[in-house]
């Protein structure tokens, strides 16, 4: 009897274990099946390494036909990462030379392309860079599940309404200098408006300065409630330079003065000039 009875007990843990591993391989499948394929946004996160390599190879070894070129500042990354239909979460520096760079991409689908929409999930990325092609790195990270401030709610919802009220003017990120304009507030204003990077139906709210170094003007501003920076830059490689750009996710409810020095800073040269 108690034979019969422990292979019954034998029987009923197989039954048990055969099922629980169909209930674990069926909720696979099922994952496997609705999981969205995130092979095309993974594509544009290789393509913004590859266009870090061009942007950051240095010296004697440059092409000289990186994505961008001239100086590379904040305003490149945050340039190259739109054009991947994405937005700048954070970038801290490593050590002097160093930084790392977490992005968020699949807001919308990158510049030119007409794959639709749902190709392009919400992903985010870890990129670390410093001098030099070689240096480029990343990774996929978890995206953060609170909004950029900290509060309750979806980042990627607020990414996405700080792209859609971001000045279409500005979009193209057209390398300009600001040569001639003075280093004040209302130079500033001046130059936003005399080169188009906003226009009239735009509002801009919260406008500070602070000199950023010789011959250099860091302006933090809001664009329709988006924070921006200003690089005015009077030196003579300055056409080579990105103005005007949107503040990381991370400093967006803050959007300071002293927040534009750092952001300007961030090289400030075109790497492709040095050995």
């Amino acid at each position: 009897m108690r034979k019969r009875t422990a292979v019954q007990g034998l029987l009923l843990t197989a039954t048990a274990l055969v099922a629980a591993a169909a209930g674990v391989g069926g909720t696979l499948l099922h994952q496997r099946i609705t999981a969205p394929d995130t092979s095309a946004v993974d594509a544009q996160a290789a393509a913004l390494a590859q266009d870090l390599r061009q942007d950051l190879t240095a010296g004697f070894y440059s092409a000289g036909g990186g994505a961008y070129g001239g100086q590379f500042t904040e305003g490149t990354i945050v340039a190259q990462v739109e054009e991947h239909g994405g937005a700048l979460l954070s970038i801290d520096a490593d050590g002097a030379l160093g930084h790392t760079a977490e992005v968020m991409l699949g807001l919308v689908p990158p510049t030119g392309t007409t794959v639709s929409a749902r190709a392009y999930p919400v992903r985010c990325y870890r990129f670390t860079f410093a001098r030099g092609a070689f240096s480029v790195k990343h990774a996929d990270m978890t995206c953060p599940n609170t909004q950029a401030d900290g509060r309750p709610g979806s980042l990627a919802a607020q990414m996405g309404g700080l792209l859609a009220r971001q000045p279409a003017t500005a979009s193209a990120y057209r390398k300009m200098s600001a040569a001639g304009y003075d280093h004040t507030a209302d130079g500033a204003t001046r130059f936003l408006t005399d080169r188009r990077l906003v226009s009239a139906k735009d509002t801009v709210t919260g406008l500070s300065g602070r000199e950023a170094g010789t011959g250099v003007y860091a302006v933090a501003l809001r664009v329709n409630g988006v924070c921006h920076y200003l690089r005015m830059d009077s030196g003579s490689s300055a056409a080579g330079l990105i103005p005007l750009w949107a503040a990381p996710a991370d400093e967006q409810h803050t959007c300071r003065a002293q927040q534009a020095v750092g952001a300007a800073a961030l090289y400030g040269s075109d790497p492709a000039k040095e050995g």
